[in-house]
């Protein structure tokens, strides 16, 4: 059983410090829903508010229809992972699951039919006798969601869970919790702040950036069409070219920077008039190098920093203005040019691929 999440104008104050601002969503029951940002955002407080271990300073957390208001952890619809997962060593893998089961009396053949449907849940079949220390990374991950699903919860929170793995076993983990999502059909909100896990885990994701939610969308629709230029800049690379609207026609902008004028498409639901500070964003893979810049839109002059080799692509770094750095990205498909530093190069913006937004704060790198 699943059950929507309702977060209606939480504000969470610590004297006077204020870590999450009127954030105001509902979560949808069975729902992958990740919010994501970089640390202190208050992605975590949110998660500890929803959990019930913090009591939020204004407004209302609902699970299920129910007023959360006055019930404490133990006695909320929901599961709680930590970045430490805290399995017990001294424990097999059964008892591990089944541990909350025994607090609540449960009988031990039932526990232990429980537990080993829930290790088949998570691909574990079989494992139930083994000590938690005779098993991977990617295994001890599986055994902690088997353990918090063992209470049944209508939402499982998930604080980071992948953070202390490898980047390998970071990726695999990616697919192995959306497939245990799906099996178990409850609702799982992730705290992360790596967008590579946001994006390709969950339904919607939430962008956050100190105490706002700044946008909330599918991960497509976070990635191609930010609503801020923080998420533009959070979300995936992009290069930022600042400036002032010179030019507005219909769904299209020109940019007036010191690289020139620029055109970008404006995003989704923003407006911008002429005169505006604004920033065109760009990224690596709609830069492009030409031989020629006569009659061709959205052409940069600048010189390359370094290259590097990345498998399956090439990255060119190139010098920017006032210090800052260009990157664009090519496609190794075994012909690609390798270029010597300082060279001179003429690189073009994809005007349907470049995005123009109002001016605002950016991500620190």
């Amino acid at each position: 059983m699943s059950a929507d999440v309702t977060l209606e104008n939480i504000t969470v104050k610590f004297d006077e410090f204020t870590a999450v601002k009127d954030a105001d969503i509902t979560i949808k029951g069975g729902e992958f829903f990740s919010f994501l940002g970089p640390s202190g955002c208050g992605k975590t407080t949110l998660l500890r508010t929803i959990s019930g271990f913090q009591e939020p300073s204004e407004g209302s957390v609902y699970i299920g229809g129910t007023d959360m208001a006055g019930i404490g952890p133990n006695k909320r619809p929901t599961a709680l992972i930590f970045q430490n997962l805290a399995l017990f060593p001294l424990m097999s893998v059964c008892e591990n699951i089944a541990f909350s089961l025994e607090v609540k009396g449960v009988s031990k053949k039932e526990r232990r039919r429980r537990a080993d449907k829930l290790l088949e849940l998570v691909a574990l079949p079989g494992q139930g006798d083994k000590m938690v220390n005779e098993l991977s990374g990617g295994q001890r991950q599986r055994v902690a969601v088997a353990r918090a699903l063992a209470a049944e919860p209508e939402v499982l929170l998930l604080d980071e869970p992948l953070s202390a793995l490898d980047l390998r076993l970071r990726q695999h983990m990616r697919t192995e919790l959306r497939e245990i999502q799906k099996r178990a059909g409850i609702t799982f909100i992730y705290i992360t702040h790596d967008q590579g896990e946001a994006l390709t885990m969950s339904d919607r994701v939430a962008v956050m950036r100190e105490g706002f939610i700044e946008q909330v969308g599918e991960g497509t629709k976070v990635y191609d069409n930010p609503a801020t230029a923080f998420v533009a800049s959070f979300v995936g690379e992009n290069n930022a070219f600042q400036g002032n609207v010179s030019e507005v026609k219909a769904r299209k902008v020109i940019v007036t920077t010191d690289y020139g004028n620029l055109e970008a498409s404006l995003a989704d639901d923003v407006k911008l008039s002429v005169g505006d500070k604004a920033i065109v964003f760009a990224r690596p893979e709609a830069m492009t190098i030409v031989k020629r810049d006569n009659a061709i839109k959205n052409v940069i002059n600048s010189r390359v920093v370094y290259q590097e080799f990345e498998g399956k692509f090439w990255h060119l770094i190139l010098d920017g203005k006032n210090g800052s750095k260009i990157k664009m990205s090519q496609i190794n498909d075994g012909s690609t040019h390798v270029y010597e530093e300082r060279s001179e190069l003429k690189v073009q913006i994809d005007p349907k691929l470049a995005v123009a937004l109002p001016f605002g704060p950016l991500a620190a790198e």
